[in-house]
């Protein structure tokens, strides 16, 4: 059961929060209490008129699925910052600051994979290659071995479909870049905007092995592959040295309601009820007056939280943020006739 890898430090918030009143999850009153406990962060409005089954969706990580072998002894020998931002550090590598839309579809586990997948890419051809990997590939044709498409799927199968089988490129939905841009759009949060009702309903699309009209090479020959995959083990150092030696992580935490209203500061649960497992890419990490943090690009378009990015408590497993690091090493001998 997911439910037994929420970590101490989230038990007891959670336990603190069954203290408070209950709350509807888009109601001011629960914005109002966070702010006035003087927390670490700042509530404030994100979703406007939406409907309740998108909201559930969009936590579609299934925790404590199957595991990949553990990456150990890393951080031996390395001297750690105090802050940083794969931004900063590899500059020339433009999908670092790329906020993606899931949409009404439960398939973070794909987009926190493919954006991971894209940054390393990048970064272990030194900026030479820049791809955006397709998480419309790993969402529909993956398969059940990494869940149920927009109904929930599992972080490390999708890494482990990259090393076995590969994805694709594809960007963003209606791009037109890449083999297989995601085929769901984006949905509207607020009141007065022009995208879709955000909804929360809809099938998980087909597997389709073939790449949009215009575009070539072939699906077979677009693909992107792992030389590896590997979780990383919950020790705080252990995952600061993998971000600082071979890019963002894709991680996975219990998500409460009260992470909905996110705007700024270190998040740490406050009130709210369960919700489920969700993923994200970690960037980095600092401290924010005294605060030590984990840097996250969630993949709610860039009008929700910090312009598309969080901060969460590092160090504590907080939610469960430190238990689920998968990542990989991309194949570069594929790309080195293009060098």
């Amino acid at each position: 059961m997911w439910w037994s890898l929420i970590t101490l430090s989230c038990l007891l918030a959670l336990a603190s929060a069954h203290n408070s009143p209950s709350f509807h999850q888009l109601s001011d009153d629960l914005i109002n209490y966070v702010n006035k406990h003087n927390t670490t962060w700042q509530a404030g409005r994100n979703f406007y008129n939406v409907e309740m089954s998108y909201l559930k969706r969009l936590c579609g990580t299934i925790l404590g699925g199957p595991k990949l072998p553990e990456r150990v002894g890393f951080a031996e020998g390395i001297n750690l910052p105090e802050t940083f931002d794969a931004r900063e550090q590899w500059p020339d590598c433009p999908t670092i600051k790329e906020i993606r839309d899931q949409g009404s579809c439960g398939s973070c586990w794909a987009f926190g994979a493919a954006e991971a997948m894209s940054d390393r890419i990048c970064i272990h051809t030194r900026g030479r290659v820049n791809v955006e990997v397709s998480a419309q590939d790993l969402l529909t044709c993956c398969g059940s071995r990494c869940g149920d498409g927009c109904n929930g799927g599992y972080p490390s199968a999708a890494w482990g479909f990259w090393t076995r089988e590969g994805v694709v490129s594809g960007g963003l939905y209606n791009s037109h870049i890449g083999c297989l841009p995601y085929t769901i759009p984006p949905c509207e949060h607020h009141v007065n905007g022009s995208r879709p009702k955000c909804s929360g309903e809809g099938e998980t699309p087909r597997c389709t092995k073939s790449c949009e009209a215009g575009y070539s090479p072939s699906y077979k020959e677009d693909k992107h592959y792992g030389y590896t995959s590997y979780s990383v083990s919950n020790n705080e150092k252990e995952i600061m040295a993998e971000i600082y030696k071979n890019g963002p992580v894709e991680g996975a935490f219990t998500v409460f309601e009260d992470f909905l209203h996110y705007k700024n500061g270190v998040y740490q649960h406050e009130a709210g009820d369960m919700m489920g497992g969700h993923a994200i890419r970690i960037l980095g990490w600092g401290v924010e007056n005294g605060v030590p943090y984990w840097l996250a690009a969630n993949s709610w378009n860039v009008d929700w939280g910090d312009n598309g990015l969080f901060k969460i408590l590092r160090g504590e497993d907080h939610c469960g943020i430190e238990s689920e690091i998968v990542a990989g090493i991309p194949r570069t001998d594929m790309y080195w006739g293009r060098f």
